[in-house]
């Protein structure tokens, strides 16, 4: 199952794999193959698109980007059981989709709910990765800042009556951001549902797994327990604006872990990739350069 009927104009997945349990996973890709791949996994509520020009960036640069909609958002399959939406499960994908592709020592990158993904994978040894970038995503986050990231996801769950209505929202979610002027950019972010409605591209079901997942370790423990083990080059990306890191969620990361570097975005919220993406992409071309280099995917 996914998403109602997708607008006109969204642009469709250059990609598709098998994902744990045969789910469909859909992806964009950058660069040539046989270059070290750099995977981009996008935060909760977002798509692949969030990092499309990271990868066009990253492929100028010599790598193979590949961005992924996870699981329940984008054009990926969605899960039959809101408990399969852990970030376990995401994991899995992500090996899936490495398995296809090929991949050996492999750069992974994600933003908030996608960091998280690759934290669990690459610090559980999961994943064999050369780097690791982590975009606003710690161990330690603010909890206020979350509840409004659910806040948003939450809104309207019988969809919106126009477009209008959506990019509605969306400015007040990021009111940092220069409301666009044209609203054909909308047609990825939405789709149409069986009531007529504007509904956002992603599983509502995932609205339910925070409250089934009562009895495992706390999500936010097995970040930390991951972070424990982690022996790769690592990158934290700060969004100087962000209310979802605080520089005091960096700092604590940064002792946790001594050996990751970091960088602060001046002028950029939450959503670090989408805001400075020029000043974003140049820190982690200048890091995996260093530490995982594009021409040497052994």
């Amino acid at each position: 199952m996914s998403a109602g009927e997708r607008l006109p104009g969204t642009p469709v997945p250059m990609l598709t794999w098998p994902g744990a349990d045969g789910l469909e996973i859909a992806g964009d890709a950058w660069g040539n193959p046989g270059r070290r791949i750099v995977t981009l996994l996008h935060g909760g509520g977002q798509t692949r698109h969030a990092w499309k020009n990271t990868g066009e960036t990253l492929a100028a640069a010599g790598y193979r980007a590949i961005a992924l909609d996870a699981r329940g958002h984008g054009d990926s399959g969605w899960a039959d059981n809101a408990d399969d939406y852990t970030g376990e499960k995401m994991v899995d994908d992500l090996q899936a989709v490495l398995k296809a592709e090929g991949a050996e020592k492999p750069a992974v990158a994600g933003a908030s709910m996608g960091g998280g993904t690759c934290l669990l994978g690459v610090g559980n040894g999961l994943i064999d990765a050369a780097a690791l970038v982590l975009v606003d995503i710690a161990p330690q986050v603010e909890p206020d800042g979350v509840a409004k990231i659910q806040a948003f996801m939450n809104q309207k769950p019988d969809g919106f009556d126009s477009l209008e209505e959506v990019a509605e929202a969306i400015a007040n979610y990021q009111p940092h951001r220069k409301r666009p002027r044209k609203l054909d950019g909308l047609a990825k972010n939405v789709r149409i549902g069986a009531n007529g409605k504007y509904v956002w591209h992603w599983d509502p079901k995932r609205r339910q797994a925070r409250a089934n997942a009562s009895g495992v370790t706390p999500y936010r423990e097995r970040l930390s327990l991951a972070a424990d083990k982690l022996t790769v080059p690592t990158l934290l990306v700060r969004g100087g604006l962000s209310d979802v890191l605080s520089e005091d969620g960096a700092q604590a990361f940064l002792k946790q872990v001594p050996h990751a570097e970091y960088v602060n975005v001046k002028n950029a919220a939450h959503m670090v990739a989408g805001d400075k993406n020029d000043m974003f992409a140049d820190s982690v071309i200048d890091f995996l350069k260093r530490t995982a280099p594009p021409f040497n995917a052994a």
